[in-house]
């Protein structure tokens, strides 16, 4: 019953059948996916065109456009929002020549939208470049069910004790190891620079 909860319905479906059309060619044209933050801040929107050919840089993707009231971020009244394209990858779930692109969000007067933190980050950036800073991120994620429960926790209680999880080996210790390692592969085909991953010190953490 717990893992009923935990996954979707569609996690179930064969995958077959969408590897046998992802695979099919696509005469030269180009599949590019939109990604924006939305106006919680936290959730990710995105949305696909069609290009007649592979862009090389970012500054071949063109500028697109959404309904930001159907996001939480404009209202319907005055909802056109502009999507800047910043950011481009390879894609890891329609494979190459397709891509990801990441996307700034300004508002229908090309001011940046409220949830748009890298505007003013880039500002900052800028006024520094020439010092060529270093830093990393470490990101600590949990994986949680649909149902918003731990992946792989007890229905009603919690897992034992802290210890064996903290870059453990096992089914019994580490639970969605599977996740983890598509998303690492994932993010070295895209071209993302991460630098490697370790289980912490929770179960499914």
């Amino acid at each position: 019953r717990a893992v009923a909860m935990s996954v979707s319905h569609s996690s179930r479906l064969n995958k077959l059948v969408r590897e046998q059309y992802v695979r099919l060619p696509q005469d030269g044209l180009v599949q590019v996916t939109y990604v924006w933050i939305d106006g919680s801040g936290e959730g990710v929107r995105c949305k696909s065109r069609t290009l007649d050919k592979e862009p090389k840089s970012i500054e071949d993707v063109p500028e697109w456009n959404f309904d930001g009231s159907s996001t939480a971020q404009a209202e319907g009244s005055n909802s056109d929002m502009f999507l800047v394209p910043v950011c481009m990858f390879r894609d890891p779930f329609c494979l190459d020549p397709n891509k990801l692109v990441l996307c700034e969000v300004l508002k229908y007067n090309r001011k940046p939208a409220e949830t748009n933190l890298r505007h003013t980050c880039k500002k900052v950036m800028d006024l520094v470049k020439d010092n060529h800073p270093w830093f990393g991120m470490e990101q600590e994620y949990t994986l949680l069910g649909i149902n918003g429960h731990p992946y792989g926790w007890p229905d009603n209680g919690f897992p034992g004790p802290q210890g064996p999880y903290y870059c453990g080996v096992g089914a019994d210790k580490v639970y969605g190891r599977d996740i983890v390692e598509s998303h690492y592969k994932a993010c070295l085909y895209a071209g993302v620079k991460i630098c490697g991953t370790n289980a912490e010190v929770m179960p499914s953490q």
